[in-house]
């Protein structure tokens, strides 16, 4: 028998809230996303009453919650935002029977695990499906750099999260070079995220502009992307071009690392830039692996466009949990 939950997707600026149907260890349906600001509310039990009202008062007795953060320990806390959660007091303070808490990425993960394939999107390698077993590598830049794998054996799988966003930068042309030069200035050692990630263009971009010797305004990441992606700056737009190169070696590695029958890139950042990935050298830096050139082209390599992946994958999460 199906039954519905709340699944919650909690980051620093914004909560959003559906109500998602399950049944059997999968989800069934999403409904529709409602998204309040974090910065609105003075607690997640206050967001979370908000959204009970816009529903009529009345919320199932179940929740899923995926989390930007780490989720063990009695407390957790955000990084951009002043919400608390105590695992210990949900159930008395949201009036539920049964939650599970998950990291946001944990929750990538299970959305790409039972995601209709109608969601996925090939950016290189053989047009087909994901692989029904074996281990399928999952990669998301945003404010940081999510990486996680999944293990199936086609009757079931499992998620693990990981921090291989962390591991150390290799760079294979002098651009790179130059790029890490600039970072370890200010930094002890670089780890990938330092460049694949949301924040990490603002480097990249800058050290195009050293490299020409060009005088540029201090722009954040934002306005980098947005330029770039706008046509309206020529710099930011090979700065997004660098950042894929680089997004491809990193991809390809973590691949061969986990020994991946498939890959999947997620997050927002990868929908706003699903056309430069296509058009830029990604698909060739995640094949360029040496002796693993003939491997790495037969992996099929999908971008995930679910609307909203992190609040059906918590909702993913919970079925498994609990089905």
């Amino acid at each position: 028998m199906s039954e519905q939950i709340v699944t919650v997707d909690i980051g620093g600026t914004h909560a959003r809230f559906a109500i998602a149907e399950i049944e059997g260890g999968r989800v069934l349906s999403l409904g529709e996303a409602t998204t309040l600001h974090t910065k609105d509310h003075a607690s997640f039990q206050t967001a979370w009453q908000d959204f009970g009202r816009q529903q009529g008062g009345v919320l199932p007795r179940a929740v899923a919650i995926a989390i930007a953060g780490p989720t063990r320990g009695d407390i957790i806390r955000f990084t951009n935002n002043p919400w608390i959660i105590r695992p210990a007091l949900v159930n008395e303070k949201l009036d539920v029977d049964r939650y599970v808490l998950v990291n946001d990425f944990e929750a990538v993960g299970h959305a790409v695990a039972q995601a209709d394939t109608r969601y996925f999107e090939r950016l290189t390698g053989p047009d087909e499906p994901l692989p029904e077993s074996g281990t399928i590598s999952v990669i998301g830049p945003g404010t940081g750099l999510g990486v996680a794998h999944i293990w199936r054996d086609g009757a079931s799988y499992r998620v693990q999260a990981t921090e291989g966003g962390h591991i150390d930068f290799a760079p294979l042309d002098s651009i790179e070079d130059a790029i890490l030069a600039r970072l370890r200035k200010r930094h002890r050692r670089v780890s990938i995220e330092r460049i694949v990630s949301g924040p990490g263009i603002v480097d990249i971009y800058e050290t195009l502009a050293a490299l020409e010797g060009r005088a540029i305004p201090r722009l954040d990441d934002k306005a980098i992307w947005t330029n770039a992606l706008s046509g309206d700056d020529s710099l930011a737009a090979a700065a997004v071009d660098r950042f894929c190169l680089s997004l491809g070696s990193v991809s390809g590695d973590l691949a061969l690392a986990q020994g991946a029958s498939g890959v999947v890139i997620a997050g927002g950042l990868g929908l706003r830039i699903r056309d430069s990935l296509v058009r830029s050298g990604f698909p060739e830096r995640f094949i360029e692996k040496g002796r693993f050139e003939g491997f790495m082209s037969a992996l099929p390599v999908k971008l995930i466009t679910h609307p909203q992946p992190g609040l059906f994958g918590a909702a993913a999460a919970f079925a498994r949990q609990h089905g």
